[in-house]
Formats: C-alpha cells, sequence, structure tokens
C-alpha cells in the first residue's frame, strides 16, 4: 500500500481525498498543522501533499523544509493563484503543483506518475540523519525530541561540538534554562534523561576530568 502524508489544513477537503484515494490502495494520514506534519516521521511515507496557505508557518517554508531533509516526492496541492508560488515551490524542492480545485482522478494520476518516474530513475529516500537540528527542534533519525529547554540547550552544544570533548561549565553556560552556579549533579541528571530518550546509552559519553561528549 502507498502511504502518503499530507500536510492540509481544510479538514472537508483532506477527508474527500482521503476517502477517494483510499479506495485506490493509497492510505493517508493528515495534519492540519504544519508543525505536527514536520515531526510525523517523515521518512516512513512514500509521497507528500502539501498545501501552502497554513496556520502558523507558509507552506513554502514547509517544502523548503522537508526537501532540505528527505528525499521524497512532494505535490504542492494549493488555491494559490500566484505563479511566483509555483515557480518557488518548484525551486525549493516540490515535484509538482497542483492548483485547486481539482478532480481527485487528476491528484490520483499525478501520485501515480511522479512514483513511476522515481522508481524508473532509481531514486530511494535518503535515510534521516540520526541527529539533526532544525529551528527549535532537535530530530533523532527524523522524529522529532521531546525535549526540555535545558536538554536542548545541551544536547544542541554536544551536536555542534560532535567528537569534541566539553566540560561540565562549558554545557552549563551554554543552557539559558541553568546558571553557571548549577551543581553538576544537575548536569548529571540531564544527560541521564537524554540519553533515556535518545535511547542509547553510548551516544553521550563520559569524558573522565572533563565531562562530556558526543559520538562521533
Amino acid at each position: 500500500m502507498i502511504k502518503v502524508l499530507m500536510i492540509e489544513d481544510d479538514p472537508e477537503f483532506a477527508e474527500i481525498l482521503t476517502e477517494y484515494l483510499a479506495m485506490h490502495d493509497i492510505e493517508v494520514t493528515n495534519y492540519e498543522d504544519p508543525f505536527l506534519g514536520l515531526t510525523a516521521g517523515i521518512n516512513k511515507y512514500d509521497l507528500i501533499i502539501l498545501d501552502l496557505t497554513l496556520p502558523g508557518m507558509d507552506g513554502l517554508e514547509v517544502c523548503q523544509e522537508i526537501a532540505k531533509r528527505y528525499h521524497i516526492p512532494i505535490i504542492i496541492s494549493s488555491a494559490r493563484s500566484d505563479i511566483q508560488d509555483k515557480v518557488t515551490g518548484l525551486e525549493l524542492g516540490a515535484d509538482d503543483y497542483l492548483p485547486k480545485p481539482y478532480d481527485p482522478k487528476e491528484l490520483l494520476a499525478r501520485i501515480h506518475s511522479l512514483l513511476r518516474r522515481y522508481r524508473e530513475n532509481g531514486e530511494t529516500k535518503e535515510e534521516p540523519k540520526d541527529l539533526e537540528i532544525v529551528h527549535e527542534m532537535i530530530f533523532h533519525h527524523g522524529k522529532a525530541l521531546s525535549l526540555t529547554p535545558a536538554e536542548f540547550d545541551i544536547l544542541k552544544q554536544l551536536i555542534q561540538q560532535r567528537g569534541k570533548a566539553l566540560s561540565r561549565e562549558q554545557l552549563i553556560h551554554a543552557s539559558r534554562a541553568m546558571s553557571i552556579d548549577s551543581h553538576h549533579k544537575s548536569l548529571d541528571m540531564i544527560i541521564s534523561k537524554l540519553r533515556s530518550k535518545l535511547g542509547d546509552p553510548d551516544l553521550i559519553q563520559s569524558v573522565r576530568g572533563v565531562g562530556y561528549k558526543l559520538k562521533s
């Protein structure tokens, strides 16, 4: 079964497309919120259907973020008629642009055409990086981590200095949520929680007499 991620804030339109595509062995998961769509584990889908007019984040920015981090077909589905939106969307990494309103049959045809083209060209989706910083979020193998402000700041510093041993003072100083007078045990607790959330206790390594480093 083909799995499609749709980011569309019109629930009625999304339901029409979802029901139609389901009749043709295509499973659609829709998110009205673009931020939720970006954290939905994009690597498990075969194709993206993306609206441009979205709450809180412009669809063109969403397109750019997806194209930058994943190798996956993107169809922009939008009522915005400005030719510049179409040009920009394609330049940012979209593979097709379908102006609303349209018949779901046309969308189905374009999905099959696009997936067939990817297969014929031997194109495959790239696996996401093990750790990646995107705006104010950190992704682990393509999935957003739920982090406290202190956890985010410390993990961000470890990622940016990957392979380099950082002292406890450096890590505490890098966190906006911790003071330089914070006890080292507080840092140790945060590291412990990060190891648990990462699911790999060896990813953040202790460096005797210094502090911690992220395994390179």
